[in-house]
C-alpha cells in the first residue's frame, strides 16, 4: 500500500475506492492502468476493513466499560399490528 493511502480515513479511502471503479467501469482507461487502478483499490478495501474492524472493536471495548452495557444481538421483535 502507498503511503498515502495508510494516512488516510476511511471516508477518504471509500472516495477513492469510489473513483477507481467509476474509471475503470467507464472504460476511461486502459488495460494496464486498470490493472494499478484494480491493484491501489484492493488495497484501499483492505484499509477500509481494517478500519471497520478496528472500529468494531472499540465499540466492543466502549460497550463493556463500567456503564455496564455489554454487547448483546438485536433480537427481532415481534410485528404486532393488526391485520387489515
Amino acid at each position: 500500500m502507498a503511503k498515502e493511502e495508510k494516512n488516510v480515513s476511511f471516508e477518504q479511502a471509500l472516495a477513492q475506492l469510489e473513483q477507481i471503479v467509476s474509471a475503470i467501469e467507464g472504460g476511461q482507461v486502459g488495460l494496464e492502468e486498470s490493472l494499478a487502478k484494480y491493484e491501489q483499490g484492493m488495497a484501499l478495501v483492505k484499509k477500509c476493513r481494517t478500519l471497520l474492524e478496528s472500529a468494531e472493536k472499540r465499540i466492543e471495548m466502549i460497550s463493556q466499560t463500567d456503564s455496564g452495557l455489554t454487547t448483546a444481538p438485536l433480537e427481532e421483535t415481534a410485528d404486532t399490528s393488526k391485520p387489515e
